[in-house]
């Protein structure tokens, strides 16, 4: 499953980018927007049913399978106006067995189970939230809506612009029981995040529960690219591990710290330094 994250400094951009998702005719049951509120809920649900172009009806609480907007407390954050299914389950608000909220994936018409976000992924929504940002996240298994979604949310949302046309090379060696992962070029949608989904699932799958990401070449991380840092790091923590990354670029750093990713992603200056903290967490066990 694709997952494509758009971080908006207001809530009106985040608005902007929605709106253009359902017209490049995303299904809104594929979209979950999140931003903080302290208006109450009818005005926002008013607010966010005018951003959408009616889809919601909110004096009936649901409408033609897309959802209500609601208000959520989240603690430590305030409410949350969210839209779409499967936004608590984003914030950690439901149990188990919530992430089939989102819907339908696709044309296909049956509802389709997601993963449930883990911890950490909980943690990185809550902190972008609790930073005033808003956020527009996009779950499909289709190639050609996972796209559309990225060139929108790339192009209206704090995101790099693209300026490294090389395509992704990766290369692994090990030092004692560390797997570092050499990479280059951008992590994108395609073959640039399936590469680095799959090389990290080989590594957890074999038993690797040490994985150090060097970004020193990588010079472009989109949408789709935000997403799979996100969900390798989740996939090394879910395997007993941990997963690290070395020696970022610049322009790929701001980028994290402007989307707060930075405070989830363990973000070590080195090769040195990051071996070193291996190490001793593995002393202090």
């Amino acid at each position: 499953m694709h997952t494509a994250i758009g971080v908006f400094s207001t809530r009106d951009a985040a608005e902007a980018a929605y709106k253009e998702l359902v017209d490049r005719q995303i299904s809104p049951e594929q979209i979950v927007f999140l931003t903080r509120s302290d208006t109450e809920g009818e005005t926002v649900g008013k607010e966010l049913g005018a951003t959408v172009g009616g889809f919601m009806g909110f004096a009936a609480g649901m409408s033609a399978g897309v959802g209500a907007a609601v208000l959520l407390a989240v603690p430590g954050i305030g409410q949350v106006a969210a839209l779409g299914f499967g936004a608590a389950a984003l914030l950690g608000l439901t149990g188990a067995g919530a992430g089939t909220l989102l819907g339908k994936v696709g044309s296909g018409g049956a509802a389709q189970p997601i993963p449930e976000p883990s911890a950490d992924d909980v943690a990185f929504f809550r902190q972008v939230l609790a930073e005033g940002r808003s956020l527009v996240v996009v779950r499909t298994d289709s190639d050609d809506i996972a796209s559309r979604a990225n060139e929108v949310l790339n192009r209206l949302g704090i995101s790099l612009q693209e300026h490294t046309p090389v395509k992704l090379q990766m290369s692994t060696r090990n030092v004692g029981d560390i797997s570092i992962i050499d990479i280059s070029g951008r992590i994108a949608l395609g073959e640039g995040a399936d590469m680095l989904r799959e090389m990290v699932r080989e590594l957890t799958d074999t038993g690797q529960r040490k994985i150090l990401l060097n970004l020193h070449n990588v010079g472009y991380v989109d949408s789709s690219g935000l997403g799979e840092l996100i969900k390798a790091h989740t996939t090394a923590i879910n395997h007993g591990g941990q997963l690290k990354l070395v020696a970022v670029s610049k322009r790929v750093n701001d980028l994290l710290h402007t989307t707060r990713l930075n405070l989830v992603l363990q973000i070590e200056a080195d090769e040195a330094t990051a071996l070193q903290s291996f190490r001793a967490a593995a002393a202090s066990s």
